[in-house]
C-alpha cells in the first residue's frame, strides 16, 4: 500500500520536490498538494513579465492541471492549512477539511513583507508577490497615472518596469544610497540607475517612508525628512517574510523560518520543510537554485536513495533587470574582501568585478554582459585560488557568447537553477532535433526558472546548429545504439540496473546481446556505481605511469599518461602524454613542494580519469575533451583532491584484496 505524502504549498520548491520524487520512485506515494491560490504551479519569478503585459498566466505555468491528473495527484486549491495534528498526522484546513498524511512537506513559501507604516492598509496600496497582485496593478493602471514603488531591489525594479509598460509614471523609493545594494556595488548600481532613468524611471534615494497620505485612498508618501511624493498607486517591494504560522501553531520549531537539518527534517518526525519557509544553519534562502537543491536532497531522503546532506548554498543572481544582464554572487563588498579584478567598458556599457578573501575567490558582479557568470560561480563554489583568474584572462579570446560556449567543457553548468550542463543541452538538441530555446526549456528545464541563462542556452543552440567548433553532436558508443558514453553513464547512475543485459534492454539496444565494444563498456560503467564490483577498480584504458626522481637524468615523463618529475622547486605533476602516433606532450598539471603532495595529486587525477573518462578513452583524449583549466580547477581544490585520492587508495586496497596480495 502506498504511503500518503502531503505537501502544504503549491509553489516552485514543493512541486519541484514532488517532481524529483516521481522521477526517483513514481509509485512510492499517494500525493496530496494543498495550495492557497486558485492556479496550478507557476513560475513566480516571471510575474514581472505578466505585469508588463507581454506574457499570460498560461505562459508562466510550470505544471498545468493535466500534469497533476496524469500522476494521480490530489490537488486542493484555494485552501489554507491552519494547523497540523502531529499526533494523529492530520492537517486541518480553514475550510473545515482534514487531510491525512504519513509524510508531510511544508513548502509554504513566503509573503510580501508589509512594513508597519501608518496608512499601509489603505486602498491603492498593494504588494507585488502573486498573480492577484499583478491583476490589481494592471487594473489600477487603467484609472490612475502615477505610481510609487517602495523598494529599489530586484523585485521593486521589475515592478517599476512593468508599470512603465502599462503607461504609468513611475517613481522608485529606496532607503539606501544605491540600487540593489545587496547584489551590486556602487559602480554597477550607478550604471543601472542611469540606464533605468533613460527608460523613464525616477528615483528617490535614501528616503524613509513615514506614512502613506490620503483620506480613504492612498494619495502619496510622506518621508521622514519632511518631503512628499504624490502618487495614485503604492507598490510594496521591500522584502519577504517566511510563512511559518501553520508550523508555529503545530509545535514545530521555528526561528525566522522553520528550522531544518541537513536532510530538511523539522523538529517533528515525518515533517519536512523546503524553500523560502525553511531555515538551514541560520540561513533562509530566497533564490530559486538553493530551493531546488534542497528539494533534491529531500526527494532522495523520502525515497530512501542515498544522498549527500544539504550543506547550504552560495546565493547568486543571474537575471535580466529591465533588459540589462546582471550577475552577482558571493561577497562583493564585505569589509574583509579585496578587489582582485575590476574592468569597466563605458562604450559597451559593461562592468566586471571579482573579489578575493584570504587568497580565494569570494564574489563577483557582472553588469551588461553576464557571459562569465556560471564560470565565476563555479570558481566561487570551489573556493578557487585568485591565480586562476590570470589563467582565464590568458586563455580567453574573442567570440562573445558563442566563444564562451565553445570554450566550456561538456560537464560545466549552463542552468544552475536546474543543474543542466552544456553537454546535456547538446545531447537533447541532437536527440530530439530541437530548434528553439523554448524546445530546449521544455525538454531539459534549462532557462525555465529565473531565465538568466537564456542567452547562454541560445548560444549553445546556435553553435550546435551551425556546427561551430567546441560543440559536438553525440557519438554513439557502438553500432548497437544511438546513445553516447555520457548518456549511458547518466542512465546507469540514475537507475538501479543489476546487470548489462538489463541496461541494454531498458535503453533499447538494437542488438540484445550487444557487441564486443559495449559488452566491455557497460560492465565498466556499472562497476563505477557498485564498489563491490571488480570493474570499479579498473581504468578506462591501460595507462603508463612514470616517476623521475632525478631531474639531471633523461626520462619519458612528457610522453606518459601520468607522471611525476623531481625539479629544484619540488615535484611537477604531468598528465596526457602519449608516445605513439599521434605523439602528445604531457601537460603540466601543477608543481608541488613535497613528494607526498605530488603523489596525492597524481592519485586524484587518475581517480578522476577513472570516474569521468569514457571506456576506452585514452588519457590524452580525455584531457582534450574536458580541458586542462577545468581539470586544474577541480583537482587543485584541496578538499576535492583529498576525496578523490582517498577513493583511489580504497580501490587499490580492494584490488590487492581480490588478487590475494
Amino acid at each position: 500500500m502506498k504511503r500518503k505524502l502531503a505537501v502544504i504549498g503549491n509553489g516552485m520548491a514543493g512541486v519541484r520536490c514532488v517532481e524529483e520524487i516521481y522521477r526517483l520512485s513514481p509509485d512510492a506515494f499517494e500525493v496530496t498538494i494543498i495550495g492557497d491560490e486558485p492556479h496550478p504551479n507557476y513560475n513566480r519569478i516571471m510575474l514581472s513579465k505578466v505585469l508588463q503585459g507581454d506574457t499570460s498566466i498560461t505562459d508562466i505555468t510550470i505544471n498545468d492541471f493535466s500534469w497533476y491528473k496524469e500522476r494521480g495527484i490530489r490537488l486542493l486549491l484555494s485552501e489554507k492549512a491552519v494547523r497540523i495534528n502531529t499526533g494523529n498526522k492530520k492537517i486541518h484546513l480553514e475550510s473545515g477539511k482534514d487531510v491525512s498524511y504519513d509524510e508531510l512537506i511544508l513548502a509554504t513559501g513566503s509573503s510580501a513583507f508589509i512594513p508597519s507604516i501608518p496608512g499601509i492598509h489603505k486602498s491603492g496600496v498593494t504588494a507585488f508577490r502573486n498573480i492577484k497582485d499583478c491583476e490589481k496593478m494592471m487594473e489600477a493602471s487603467e484609472s490612475y497615472r502615477r505610481a510609487a514603488v517602495i523598494g529599489g531591489g530586484l523585485l521593486g525594479l521589475e515592478a517599476a518596469r512593468g508599470l512603465l509598460n502599462l503607461g504609468m509614471e513611475v517613481h522608485v523609493v529606496h532607503n539606501a544610497s544605491y540600487l540593489m545594494n545587496r547584489q551590486l556595488d556602487t559602480m554597477s548600481a550607478d550604471m543601472l540607475k542611469r540606464e533605468l532613468m533613460g527608460q523613464g524611471m525616477r528615483f528617490w534615494m535614501e528616503k524613509r517612508t513615514e506614512k502613506i497620505i490620503g483620506r480613504k485612498r492612498a494619495e502619496g508618501l510622506q518621508f521622514s525628512d519632511g518631503t512628499k511624493l504624490i502618487a495614485d498607486l503604492i507598490v510594496l517591494a521591500v522584502g519577504i517574510s517566511p510563512n511559518i504560522a501553520v508550523a508555529a501553531n503545530s509545535g514545530i520549531k521555528t526561528n525566522r523560518a522553520i528550522i531544518v537539518d541537513d536532510y530538511m527534517r523539522t523538529s517533528v518526525p515525518h515533517i519536512y520543510a523546503v524553500g523560502e519557509c525553511a531555515e538551514h544553519d541560520d540561513t533562509v534562502y530566497g533564490l530559486i537554485a538553493p530551493l531546488y537543491e534542497q528539494g533534491k536532497v529531500l526527494a532522495r531522503t523520502l525515497t530512501g536513495v542515498d544522498t549527500a546532506p544539504y550543506k547550504g548554498s552560495i546565493p547568486y543572481s543571474m537575471l535580466k533587470v529591465s533588459g540589462v544582464d546582471v550577475f552577482s554572487a558571493g561577497d562583493i563588498q564585505g569589509s574583509e574582501v579585496q578587489v582582485a579584478l575590476q574592468q569597466y567598458n563605458g562604450l559597451q556599457g559593461t562592468y566586471k568585478k571579482v573579489t578575493v578573501k584570504e587568497g580565494k575567490i569570494a564574489g563577483a558582479v557582472l553588469y551588461g554582459d553576464s557571459t562569465e557568470g556560471m564560470k565565476l560561480l563555479d570558481l566561487l563554489k570551489k573556493k578557487a585560488a585568485a591565480e586562476v583568474l590570470l589563467e582565464k584572462a590568458e586563455s580567453s579570446g574573442a567570440g562573445g557568447m558563442d566563444g564562451a560556449v565553445m570554450a566550456m567543457a561538456d560537464h560545466e553548468t549552463i542552468c544552475s537553477c536546474n543543474g543542466v550542463s552544456k553537454g546535456a543541452i547538446v545531447q537533447a538538441i541532437g536527440e530530439d532535433n530541437l530548434q528553439t530555446v523554448e524546445q530546449i526549456r521544455d525538454k531539459t528545464k534549462a532557462s525555465g526558472s529565473c531565465g538568466g541563462c537564456k542567452p547562454m542556452v541560445g548560444a549553445v543552440l546556435n553553435c550546435v546548429l551551425s556546427g561551430a567548433g567546441g560543440v559536438k553532436t553525440v557519438i554513439p558508443i557502438c553500432s548497437c545504439t544511438t546513445l553516447g558514453h555520457e548518456q549511458v553513464k547518466e542512465a546507469i547512475i540514475a537507475n538501479s540496473y543489476t546487470n548489462a543485459a538489463h541496461v541494454r534492454a531498458d535503453l533499447d539496444w538494437n542488438r540484445s546481446e550487444g557487441c564486443q565494444v559495449c559488452r566491455a563498456a557497460i560492465p565498466y560503467y556499472l562497476g563505477l556505481v557498485d564498489e563491490s564490483d571488480r570493474n570499479a577498480v579498473k581504468l578506462p584504458y591501460p595507462v603508463r605511469f612514470e616517476i623521475s626522481s632525478n631531474y639531471l637524468e633523461p626520462s619519458d615523463v612528457l610522453v606518459r599518461d601520468f607522471s611525476l618529475s623531481a625539479v629544484p622547486a619540488g615535484w611537477e605533476v604531468y598528465v596526457g602524454g602519449h608516445a605513439e602516433h599521434p605523439v602528445k606532450q604531457a601537460q603540466l598539471l601543477a608543481v608541488e613542494a613535497e613528494e607526498t603532495n605530488a603523489r596525492q595529486l597524481a592519485a586524484a587525477c587518475m581517480q578522476w580519469y577513472r570516474e569521468s573518462a569514457y571506456y576506452g578513452e585514452r588519457p590524452w583524449k580525455w584531457l582534450d575533451r574536458i580541458g586542462l583549466l577545468p581539470l586544474r580547477e577541480k583537482l587543485l581544490d584541496r578538499e576535492t583532491q583529498e576525496e578523490l585520492s582517498e577513493r583511489w587508495q580504497a580501490a587499490e586496497r580492494m584490488e590487492m584484496a581480490w588478487s590475494g596480495k
